[in-house]
């Protein structure tokens, strides 16, 4: 029984070896896909004042701090009204329930919502460093 065994592992073993042979030398591409990180702001059909800067606030932050990535496509800012039958899938998928503004990396959220309402009117630049040090807690 122990030389069966034995012979089951020195095979597999030497497999192992000659299929890593075969592959030596040749180099390994490997595709990393990079997700964008998106900047959503959420809102409703009727806005205030309030949601407006919010959004206004926060599209100025993406387009200041990042504007090459912008342009790259790798940092986009988008505002969706949840309201529209057309935004329903990413409603659902990012479960918003209200006006939210969130900074989205594939399946990681940040949600900053309580910031965006509390410094857009009296302290943009508050608002906007928020969403620089989110934005690059995902670019790392």
């Amino acid at each position: 029984m122990k030389k069966i065994s034995f012979l089951i592992s020195a095979a597999v073993m030497i497999t192992g070896m000659l299929i890593g042979s075969a592959f030596a030398g040749e180099p390994v591409q490997q595709v990393a896909k990079s997700t964008p990180i998106e900047v959503y702001y959420f809102h409703m059909t009727h806005r205030c004042t309030t949601c407006q800067t919010v959004e206004k606030v926060s599209e100025e932050a993406v387009n200041e701090f990042f504007a090459d990535a912008v342009k790259k496509g790798d940092v986009t800012f988008k505002a969706i009204n949840i309201e529209d039958k057309e935004n329903k899938a990413l409603v659902k998928k990012l479960k918003v329930q209200g006006q939210s503004l969130l900074i989205v990396n594939g399946k990681d959220q940040i949600n900053i919502t309580d910031k965006g309402f509390m410094y857009a009117m009296t302290e943009p630049e508050k608002l906007k460093a928020e969403i620089k040090s989110g934005v690059e807690k995902f670019k790392k």
